[in-house]
């Protein structure tokens, strides 16, 4: 079976040794070397995780196949803490104009969907743009590599858990969704990524209309409220009109401010 055409579900059932092999083949493939497998409990049941060194930079194997992504908040209950949060910010303007909090997110998450993807190699770090968002395509392909596309960045931050961030539904409202090294938006994800850590962060995918991972501290700056700082971390947020300044006629100028996460393309 081409790497390729590996899916999560089966990813799971294999043991160790299966795994092994798998990921020195991929490594072999990328040109690179395996210098991580181990094995985490993710939803249940075990997770085989892969990290390879290619060129000085770490990528995680992403599994693939039929996958579900987005979010249905109306079958999500936010805490008594969310929704006090959520109404006071809604009392100061902020929430699109939405009173309710379920309507908010209807907004600014993609919606429940089921997609097939190819497995790869996800850099485990962003890398901030040196170019253009059609430069920085260009100098990845010079690497052997390509920007993800938005399916893919949203299923290697989920890896296949269906909860509002990817580390659970809840988020630390006492603490800031930026800086610092610790607390639990910067552990590793389920693949081993360092991913939607600092709503300061914003990563772009070959998708033009939306930004993943951040929303470049727009909420912070701002003053929306703890909830709002912290939902740009979710894993289905999605920030069209941040999208709308990288990408339109201002982008040009500012492109530093956006990262990507390199992909490689498995066969």
């Amino acid at each position: 079976m081409p790497l390729a055409e590996l899916t999560l579900a089966h990813w799971r059932s294999l043991d160790a040794t299966a795994a092994g092999r798998i990921a020195h083949e991929a490594a072999a493939q990328a040109g690179g070397r395996v210098v991580l497998l181990d094995t985490v409990e993710h939803l249940g049941g075990p997770l085989h995780r892969v990290r390879i060194e290619r060129g000085g930079q770490e990528f995680a194997l992403v599994p693939g196949g039929p996958v579900r992504l987005g979010f249905d908040p109306q079958a999500w209950a936010p805490t008594p803490a969310q929704a006090a949060d959520y109404a006071e910010s809604a009392a100061e303007g902020y929430g699109y104009g939405h009173a309710d909090l379920k309507a908010h997110l209807a907004d600014v998450l993609s919606p429940l969907r089921t997609v097939t993807l190819a497995t790869v190699l996800v850099a485990v770090e962003s890398e901030p743009l040196t170019a253009s968002p059609a430069g920085t395509a260009a100098s990845l392909a010079a690497r052997g590599l390509r920007m993800p596309g938005p399916d893919e960045w949203e299923h290697a931050c989920g890896a296949g858990a269906a909860t509002l961030f990817r580390w659970g539904n809840e988020c630390p409202l006492d603490e800031p969704s930026y800086g610092g090294s610790g607390g639990v938006r910067h552990e590793p994800n389920a693949f081993g990524l360092h991913i939607a850590y600092d709503s300061y962060g914003t990563e772009l995918s070959t998708d033009a209309a939306v930004v993943h991972g951040g929303d470049g501290g727009e909420a912070v700056c701002g003053g929306y409220g703890d909830l709002l700082a912290w939902l740009p971390l979710a894993t289905a947020h999605r920030n069209p009109s941040m999208a709308e300044f990288a990408y339109g006629p201002d982008g040009e100028a500012v492109f530093e401010a956006f990262s990507t996460r390199p992909v490689f393309t498995l066969r």
